[in-house]
């Protein structure tokens, strides 16, 4: 049975049960105030949700749920709502359960290298918890000090570090889950490989679709004995490009490698004022090597010289730390920054093989002069990963379907060239219509039929993951739709 989103629901009965598991303090109804929960990080998708819910427990999550499968109500789960690709995105007649007042540590295991936090605690939270006795959580996104480790569960989320030390599914070893029909259940545990089938494996990444984690156990490392940060610049992003690969193919496994191209070194140049990029260059890298300090100190010239004979200008270390967080502070502001450069940008995340890459920046080159908008590239070089920031002004009609459009055409380039339509960001109500370029009709009833054993009802953030009939450009009607009812809605 899938969820009816378009039925009137009788929300009083509903809110009153709400109110007896969470208090009044714990519902959210007032139009007002759920507007703050209208869409995630990807703000082209909007739509206001019926009622949020603010539980503090496994329990109170649990009770929640049962609710809304005893009225057959649509239910999804939203951290802090940085996500990239609209998966915490509300639909009509639907219940958003809002996990950002989850943010206990709920226990600290040095010897055993694990930690189990509830799903709002935040992301930096986690080292900032352990640094002092020399460990660190690896997984480290560009919004690390804002967003949640549940949300970064829900779309196994990368980040900086992820060439070396993997992305989420890397470092959760267990997680406690409420399922669709309001039960409680342990997967996983507190050992890297259980018996068994990976039903960790299969949560972890699952958007939502398949219940909601309450808590979550994440394995720590130790800190590296040495760390060091090369900045080097060039006069082209192919050459850069070069480089990442011939790193590689070098056996040097950095801790993370970062590219950025000029658009986007002037962006943060002009809001982070780092003075540590070159404004002139068309492409700087940055390359993390982090081991035991002879190993650091024999990888951190072989990764110069390299860089060098592919035509590097510069290249800067840093080890001091210091020093370090200055080379990565532009970085990890990129996103931000690409504001300074247009009133709106459209934000991608694709996946490419790296001996790939100079000729796929070649062709979004291409599409940047073809449709007229320009685009900012930002990615996790090491990896492939992508982030084309397509820049645009939402105020001219049929701006956003344009790059929509544009957006498309550097996923399927991706999968093209053996790549993935998406390396961290999650599919969400963004890509789902990119699916079948990807999967085949078979491959994604196979999936559809995991779903069904968790979410047989639909209610699980439905919408979400796998195409619709109205699929690509639906934000872009979405926002067409959405000014046309303006008015009618705000009577109501």
């Amino acid at each position: 049975m899938i969820a009816q989103t378009t039925q009137q629901i009788n929300w009083k009965p509903i809110i009153k049960e709400f109110e007896k598991v969470l208090g009044k303090n714990g519902v959210v109804q007032r139009r007002e105030e759920l507007i703050t929960y209208e869409c995630d990080g990807l703000s082209s998708y909007r739509q206001r949700p019926d009622v949020a819910v603010l539980p503090r427990t496994t329990e109170q999550v649990a009770e929640v749920v049962k609710i809304c499968n005893k009225y057959s109500v649509p239910f999804i789960a939203r951290g802090s709502g940085t996500g990239l690709s609209g998966g915490a995105l509300p639909i009509r007649n639907c219940v958003l359960i809002v996990t950002s007042l989850m943010r206990q540590i709920l226990n600290i295991d040095l010897d055993n290298q694990r930690v189990v936090v509830q799903p709002g605690v935040i992301n930096s939270w986690v080292t900032q918890a352990v640094s002092g006795a020399g460990f660190y959580y690896a997984p480290d996104p560009s919004s690390q000090i804002i967003c949640s480790i549940g949300g970064n569960v829900a779309e196994n989320s990368g980040g900086v570090h992820c060439l070396k030390y993997g992305v989420t599914t890397n470092h959760v070893l267990g997680l406690k889950v409420v399922t669709p029909d309001g039960s409680i259940v342990d997967l996983g545990g507190q050992i890297p490989e259980m018996p068994g089938y990976d039903l960790t494996g299969i949560f972890v990444g699952s958007e939502g679709t398949l219940g909601i984690a309450t808590e979550i156990t994440l394995r720590i490392l130790k800190s590296a004995e040495s760390i060091c940060v090369l900045l080097a610049d060039f006069t082209s992003v192919e050459a850069a490009g070069a480089a990442v690969s011939d790193i590689i193919s070098a056996g040097i496994i950095p801790g993370g490698m970062e590219m950025m191209d000029n658009l986007s070194i002037n962006a943060v140049e002009d809001v982070v004022k780092t003075n540590c990029y070159p404004r002139d260059a068309e492409a700087i890298l940055l390359v993390e090597i982090d081991g035991l300090a002879v190993e650091v100190g024999v990888n951190k010239q072989r990764a110069i010289d390299i860089c060098k004979r592919n035509g590097a200008r510069n290249v800067t270390s840093a080890s001091e730390p210091e020093q370090r967080l200055k080379l990565w502070k532009g970085r990890k502001a990129a996103f931000a920054a690409a504001g300074h450069l247009s009133p709106d940008y459209y934000v991608q995340d694709g996946v490419i093989p790296r001996t790939q890459l100079p000729y796929v920046l070649k062709e979004i080159e291409a599409l940047a002069e073809k449709s007229g908008y320009k685009i900012a590239n930002v990615f996790h070089a090491g990896d492939g990963n992508l982030h084309p920031l397509i820049l645009y002004d939402n105020s001219v009609p049929g701006a956003l379907e344009k790059v929509e459009e544009v957006g498309g055409e550097i996923l399927k380039l991706c999968v093209k060239v053996g790549g993935s339509i998406s390396g961290e960001h999650g599919i969400g109500a963004d890509k789902k219509c990119y699916m079948p370029d990807m999967f085949s009709p078979a491959d994604l009833e196979t999936m559809q039929w995991v779903k069904q054993v968790f979410n047989p009802k639909g209610l699980a953030n439905p919408e979400k993951i796998f195409p619709t009939p109205r699929t690509c450009g639906e934000a872009a009607r979405a926002m067409g739709d959405q000014a046309k009812q303006f008015t009618s809605i705000e009577r109501l």
